[in-house]
């Protein structure tokens, strides 16, 4: 099948949808699928407000389907709610051509995080861009759960997985593993983007012995480090690294209130790393009793994580895989039924 992907979120940016997506067209051009991704990249773009780094392209709906049409896809995928998003959502819409969304975000959450915004005028602009959807894909029941409570009921579930990298055999990251032998407290980890709706302060605050370590980069970064010099702020981190990292930690503390799932809980859990969370969407779907710890004082968490065995937490993130996570993203697909080039 010939598969268009239209994405706001795409390299060089480094996050949860980015990473996903790269990893699920991997395995749909494995496995013999064609695939376009139409992002922000060479594109006339502004910087996103409130978040500079990220840039907002600028496409007209023809420009996009001009892009889809060449390509003569057979089914378009829609997986972000940003101009680009909007762009081929028109696209598809003048030409009465069916086509799948995705909700990554908890966007209402994030957009109050950022902006201060009234959650509830942000899901009305939710539910408007998702409703015409052939299928709304979301990773979790909880927020399958959320959406249908908002109107939006057609949706299937999409699973994540795991990469070959995050096993509990390896190296260790040598800094985390020097910074465990010098104090002979816990190590703990927090991976993911440095920003306001991560909630990395909730982490650093924390009343927990041992070290802090931060893998990942984003706007708070710096403010930060001046206010918790005694953490270790690695930078962002790939692959083999990461995994480095997640083994050489005792546990990964996942503080976000606003992600629909948490890939990083799976790779850490892949890698035998238990994880301390929040009770929220996202940890409650993902973890187990024996993987997992959650509760709404973060120190209560990471204490029972700690006891947690490293090997129950392998054999769980083991069952989290990509080509499981392409199958489910392909039987979600609305194909056209003909060419593009014949009903373009």
């Amino acid at each position: 099948m010939r598969i268009a992907i239209v994405t706001d979120a795409w390299a060089p940016q480094v996050n949860g949808v980015v990473r996903t997506l790269e990893a699920v067209i991997a395995e749909l051009r494995a496995g013999g699928h064609e695939v376009l991704v139409v992002s922000p990249s060479g594109a006339p773009s502004l910087p996103c407000p409130t978040y500079p780094e990220i840039r907002l392209a600028l496409m007209t709906p023809a420009a996009v389907g001009r892009r889809i049409t060449a390509f003569g896809a057979e089914a378009v995928h829609i997986a972000t709610e940003g101009p680009l998003g909007l762009s081929a959502r028109r696209w598809c819409r003048a030409r009465r051509l069916p086509f799948t969304t995705a909700y990554h975000t908890q966007f209402p959450d994030y957009v109050a995080a950022r902006t201060g915004a009234d959650p509830e005028w942000v899901w009305r602009y939710v539910r408007w861009f998702h409703d015409p959807a052939a299928a709304v894909l979301v990773s979790t029941a909880t927020i399958e759960r959320t959406l249908r409570t908002h109107g939006l009921t057609r949706v299937k579930r999409w699973g994540r997985g795991v990469g070959p990298a995050f096993r509990p055999e390896g190296a260790v990251a040598p800094r985390m593993a020097a910074a465990r032998a010098a104090g002979g407290a816990p190590v703990l980890l927090h991976v993911g983007r440095v920003a306001v709706e991560k909630n990395v302060e909730a982490f650093l605050a924390a009343d927990a012995p041992g070290t802090k370590v931060v893998v990942g980069d984003g706007p708070a970064r710096a403010a930060l480090e001046r206010r918790f010099p005694d953490a270790l702020f690695l930078g962002t981190l790939f692959g083999d690294d990461l995994a480095a990292a997640y083994r050489a930690a005792d546990v990964l503390v996942f503080p976000s209130r606003t992600d629909t799932f948490g890939l990083v809980m799976i790779e850490a859990l892949a890698c035998g790393t238990p994880v301390a969370a929040y009770p929220v969407p996202g940890p409650v779907d993902v973890l187990a009793a024996a993987t997992g710890a959650m509760a709404e004082r973060l120190e209560e968490a990471i204490a029972r994580a700690l006891t947690l065995d490293r090997a129950a937490c392998a054999a769980a993130g083991a069952g989290f895989t990509w080509a499981a996570s392409a199958r489910q993203f392909l039987d979600a697909l609305a194909p056209f039924g003909a060419t593009l080039r014949m009903v373009a």
